[in-house]
């Protein structure tokens, strides 16, 4: 498709063809008042390497975590991704590749699409997964409406671990009527097994809970999962799919559903997405799963092959008896985590989570050792993150870390207004030890003098 501006001599044959004198006369109808006099206030035209180099400068602006030390967290995380998952994603076949409603002429597409589904089996330590959904949020908002769906109750416990923006998905969903939402409350981070049985009823469809949790806590999986099935419920886990690869997976803990947020298997950061949900079920509620499935099969010469199966969407069915109006996948940015999950492998997979982890450790236990700061869960075990409580305002610190060159995490005011002083941490794999020790000089030298009006955000508020 050509982008190149119409010409004087095509502009009058358009003209000529819809019977307008000139284009003045397609604006007749607008007021003079809302009309625009003159030239637009633009600089003149550039040429492209000055295009280039403007561009350039702009981006020089910006505190990107490939310039800066980044230990931001809350859902998108900075691991590092080889080169051959940008380089593979961009052939032809995958980036511009439709959906493979003919397997005679999509094999290849089914076929990532199939291993990418075994591979998140493996992760989640289910049964079947689907060929994945938009991301996290709608993931668990769709586990909810299966879950629902499948025990004929209408409530759904949501721990306050779960992430924020997942909640507020779920609630959305919800909305329209389907199913209620109850908050879960935190004890010290973590989902509190006491609290939950006493909220548990015959209502209740399903119990939601992350592992680990929106704060970087471990949860006690067995225990949620035990009571939610002991009242008769679905136990839902929101998981992330790198602490899968050293925690036990919920699905061998007795869970029904195991969904997550596929980005930090391959996916850049890019300001937030795009995105890939992962979702996983028991085989038991094969047909009330959402979204495309693909299997494999036999064609008529006996010879192996792959289709989409089982399709209950609701433009392949009535539309009363669909699953789900989500109709489709993120199949690119699935095809990214099955390619990064390939080359990384069992181990290579076990080495991130575990850098991570410990590097995690290291830097909140110095962290803490700063007089006035403390970790605000105390010891609970924690997997990539965790959260620091400051002696002032998060946001002021978040200021003076920049000027070091440093992205020094989430401030959960953005989330909770009562938690001005909290500040969510992440280290991943790529942190060094030269990164973190400076993020420990910044937070000292910034806390024997923290500035208690918080430093107001441009980023938007949930």
């Amino acid at each position: 498709m050509s982008f190149v501006g119409r010409s004087e001599a095509e502009r009058r044959v358009m003209l000529k063809q819809i019977g307008a004198e000139s284009v003045e006369a397609l604006w007749a109808s607008i007021p003079p008042e809302f009309r625009v006099q003159g030239s637009l206030p633009l600089d003149p035209p550039l040429a492209e390497y000055e295009i280039t180099r403007r561009f350039a400068q702009w981006a020089e602006a910006n505190a990107d975590a490939n310039q800066y030390a980044c230990f931001l967290g809350a859902g998108i995380y900075d691991h590092f991704i080889p080169a051959a998952v940008r380089s593979l994603l961009s052939r032809s076949e995958f980036a511009t590749a439709y959906t493979p409603y003919q397997p005679e002429v999509s094999q290849g597409t089914l076929q990532t699409i199939f291993e990418y589904q075994s591979m998140i089996c493996e992760l989640t330590g289910m049964e079947v997964a689907n060929a994945s959904m938009y991301d996290g949020a709608t993931a668990c908002a769709e586990a909810s409406l299966l879950a629902t769906g499948a025990t004929g109750r209408r409530v759904v416990l949501v721990s306050q671990g779960v992430h924020p923006h997942f909640r507020e998905v779920i609630r959305t969903y919800a909305s329209a009527g389907s199913f209620d939402v109850r908050d879960l409350p935190l004890d010290h981070g973590a989902t509190a097994a006491a609290g939950l049985k006493r909220m548990l009823s015959p209502e209740v469809a399903a119990v939601l809970w992350a592992q680990p949790n929106f704060e970087g806590i471990v949860e006690d999986g067995a225990a949620l999962t035990e009571a939610a099935h002991a009242a008769g419920a679905y136990s839902i886990a929101s998981a992330d799919p790198v602490a899968l690869a050293l925690l036990l997976p919920p699905g061998r803990d007795g869970a029904d559903i195991v969904v997550g947020e596929g980005q930090p298997l391959g996916v850049p950061m890019g300001y937030g997405g795009p995105l890939v949900g992962f979702f996983s079920i028991r085989k038991s509620d094969v047909r009330r799963l959402p979204g495309r499935l693909a299997g494999a099969t036999v064609d008529l010469d006996g010879r192996r092959g792959f289709v989409l199966t089982l399709q209950t969407r609701e433009q392949h069915i009535r539309r009363e008896r669909a699953t789900s109006n989500i109709c489709t996948n993120q199949a690119l940015m699935a095809l990214a985590n099955t390619i990064h999950l390939a080359l990384l492998g069992a181990q290579g997979m076990r080495d991130v989570a575990t850098q991570s982890l410990e590097k995690a450790h290291y830097l909140a236990r110095r962290a803490a050792q700063v007089p006035g700061v403390s970790l605000a869960n105390g010891d609970r075990a924690f997997f990539r993150e965790f959260v620091l409580r400051l002696p002032g305002p998060a946001t002021g610190f978040l200021r003076a870390a920049e000027k070091r060159r440093i992205l020094a995490g989430v401030p959960l005011s953005r989330f909770d207004g009562a938690r001005p002083r909290d500040l969510l941490v992440a280290a991943t794999e790529k942190r060094t030890r030269e990164e973190m020790d400076r993020y420990v000089d910044a937070l000292a030298e910034w806390a024997r003098h923290p500035a208690q009006a918080p430093v107001q955000e441009a980023a938007c508020r949930s």
